[in-house]
């Protein structure tokens, strides 16, 4: 991962008081839910 993109992750954990494997997390779900809708909801 480009340091620049994960120095923004961290920005963003910080900010949100959580993880940074919280937010790639949180974004990978926001990003399958848009991409292929039918699995929305389908978390394990």
């Amino acid at each position: 991962m480009p340091p620049e993109i994960y120095s923004t992750l961290q920005d963003i954990a910080k900010q949100k008081k959580v993880s940074v494997a919280w937010v790639i997390r949180d974004a990978a779900e926001k990003y399958i839910a848009e991409q292929w809708p039918l699995f929305e909801g389908q978390r394990t």
